[in-house]
């Protein structure tokens, strides 16, 4: 399995937002971009929908489990994995309100909230 560079982790980690765009249902072409949040944990790089598992975009992303993201300067083809590890969750749970904090509650309270939480991706890249 492939994984993700020292400089790639450090660039989307400092990036603010990230743009996702998973795989169409028929063919290998994105869909358009969509910009969301992503948190580090260790070495490896997570992403949530808003929404929870009824967002457009994460229900693309595990239709195909695969897509293309941008942050930070970094562009990479990725493959999609679901997590519900709840361990692994509360650490998310912390970077998301460690790197989001200055944000109103308003945008990360719902990135930590249970509907998120089941919509939780880790990026591998490929």
């Amino acid at each position: 399995m492939a994984t993700w560079t020292k400089d790639e982790l450090n660039k989307i980690e400092r990036a603010d937002e990230l743009e996702i765009a998973p795989l169409s249902g028929d063919d290998n072409t994105p869909r358009p971009p969509t910009t969301i949040w992503v948190v580090r944990e260790g070495d490896d790089l997570h992403v949530r929908a808003f929404n929870g598992r009824e967002g457009v975009w994460f229900r693309a992303a595990t239709a195909r489990h695969a897509g293309h993201i941008t942050a930070g300067g970094v562009d990479k083809d990725v493959t999609f994995v679901e997590e519900d590890d709840p361990a692994l969750n509360d650490r998310i749970d912390r970077a998301y309100r460690s790197k989001y904090g200055g944000f109103s509650d308003s945008y990360v309270d719902p990135m930590v909230a249970d509907g998120a939480r089941a919509a939780t991706l880790k990026l591998v890249p490929r």
